[in-house]
């Protein structure tokens, strides 16, 4: 049996690219304006509750000053994204990759389990017991795929401005144009720190294994 489905190894190198341009070509959107709102309207610097720092050029797409090129690189690639995450829920549903391996059990949330699980990590001991992925893992994966992704795609319709007038429940939902701003660029330096930590463990656990897997899906180990 493979350790990683087909659908689950296509859709995350899709996933890891469109979310790498989906990230820079954003930071080109922010320079445009640097000022995060709640609510509805922001335009004062002194009501804003954040104030962006300027991103330079090497970090973002494309690298010189451009909103017009940067919004064509973020839609055509946040509608790249978004279907691919609607093809790999279903696939995952339908193989049951969500329920073996994402779902968490009852036992998994005692605090003595959790414990352990943070202890293990620390001694770099990344062992998943009888499952593919420990409880941590399990967790981060789970708040990423039904919590930071969605966000990422509904507080994106909401501020797009050539999807607002289909979905402007969504702003209402959302608390107002700059709250779903806002929400966005929380959510997207919450994926870009779980991407950091996802590369380190990556390193840390036998980057040349990890990595052979995710193209040719390895082997499940019977005798775990």
């Amino acid at each position: 049996m493979k350790r990683h489905a087909l659908s689950t190894r296509i859709w995350h190198w899709i996933n890891a690219l469109s979310l790498i341009l989906l990230f820079m070509s954003g930071l080109n959107i922010s320079n445009a304006h640097r000022n995060l709102y709640w609510g509805d309207w922001g335009f004062d610097p002194r009501t804003a509750w954040l104030r962006v720092p300027r991103f330079p050029g090497w970090a973002t797409i494309p690298d010189y000053y451009s909103l017009a090129a940067a919004r064509d690189w973020h839609v055509v690639f946040a509608w790249v994204f978004a279907l691919s995450l609607l093809l790999f829920m279903l696939a995952a549903l339908l193989n049951g990759h969500f329920r073996r391996d994402i779902a968490t059990r009852r036992r998994e949330w005692r605090p003595s389990a959790i414990g352990a699980d943070i202890r293990a990590h620390l001694r770099f001991d990344f062992h998943h017991g009888n499952g593919k992925y420990n409880f941590l893992q399990k967790a981060s994966y789970g708040a990423v795929l039904f919590i930071l992704l969605p966000l990422m795609i509904f507080t994106g319709w909401a501020i797009s401005p050539g999807m607002d007038p289909a979905v402007i429940w969504l702003l209402d939902l959302l608390g107002g144009r700059q709250s779903a701003r806002s929400i966005h660029f929380i959510c997207a330096w919450l994926l870009f720190a779980f991407f950091v930590v996802h590369v380190l463990l990556v390193l840390l656990s036998g980057p040349a294994k990890q990595l052979r897997e995710m193209i040719t899906g390895g082997r499940v180990d019977e005798k775990a």
